[in-house]
């Protein structure tokens, strides 16, 4: 998966929303393919263990009763480069502070709405796939 495959989320405000299919468009233009995707609704629990890295940090509470509010959707994606291209694709996490034509741009409501998530490298893009897919899912 390293280098070519990344882990991203569509997050509860995107998706309740109805801008999933308008940020999958956007990614699928940003020359990435789908290569697994479901739709769930993470249990605090699961979202405790997959922000785990940021349980010190002042935002983990907010942030895990936030993606436990309503349904996401985890998608493995691919393409050359993928981690860092996508990063550049969604923008910055403040969308006041995103460039024009980014994921959050255009989709996010704010710093903590921000609409989706991505992994910061390629080993936490590994990680973070399987903590959402089988390995039979990732091939």
């Amino acid at each position: 998966m390293a280098g070519t495959r990344t882990l991203t989320i569509i997050k509860p405000d995107a998706f309740g929303a109805g801008k999933t299919g308008q940020i999958i468009a956007h990614l699928e233009q940003a020359g990435f393919r789908i290569r697994a995707a479901r739709v769930l609704h993470l249990t605090h629990a699961q979202a405790e263990a997959f922000y785990a890295v940021h349980r010190q940090r002042p935002f983990f509470a907010p942030l895990t009763t936030f993606m436990t509010s309503g349904p996401c959707m985890p998608m493995i994606l691919e393409r050359a480069d993928a981690v860092s291209t996508l990063r550049t694709t969604i923008g910055a996490t403040d969308p006041a502070e995103a460039a024009a034509n980014t994921v959050r741009k255009l989709y996010a409501e704010s710093k903590e709405r921000n609409a989706i998530h991505a992994s910061d490298s390629d080993e936490n893009a590994e990680r973070e796939a399987g903590f959402f897919f089988a390995e039979a899912d990732r091939i």
